[in-house]
């Protein structure tokens, strides 16, 4: 059974810098693209950022570019989201995902996958 556990959210001032982790278990990690997605109160879930399963290849979400940064360790079974430069409206609650195969999708019905997800509180 594959398990993902993010961590690393919390409360931060704007202009701070978070790092959320997810651990993968249960299944071959490097088979997995890897995802970032986020949900704001009252929100659709969005895609922040997705990772190919060697690290070779990386996408953000076009408003997050520059401030976010995705990567993943296959030898520990962990991917990671720098956050940076942080703004109130990155609040949100933030999950980990993963999907099988070597292609790259930004919507939430391409990954089987989930954690459980992280809070993310960003003051003003």
């Amino acid at each position: 059974q594959v398990q993902l556990v993010e961590s690393g959210g919390g409360l931060v001032q704007a202009g701070g810098s978070l790092r959320l982790s997810c651990a993968v278990s249960g299944s071959t990690f490097s088979r997995f693209y890897m995802g970032w997605f986020r949900q704001a109160p009252g929100k659709e879930r969005e895609f922040v950022a997705a990772i190919s399963r060697d690290g070779g290849t990386t996408h953000y979400a076009d408003s997050l570019k520059g401030r976010f940064t995705i990567s993943r360790d296959n030898a520990k079974n962990m991917v990671y989201l720098q956050m940076n430069s942080l703004k109130p409206e990155d609040t949100a609650i933030y999950y980990c995902a993963g999907r099988l195969g070597d292609y790259y999708y930004s919507s939430v019905n391409q990954y089987a996958y989930w954690g459980q997800g992280t809070q993310v509180t960003v003051s003003s």
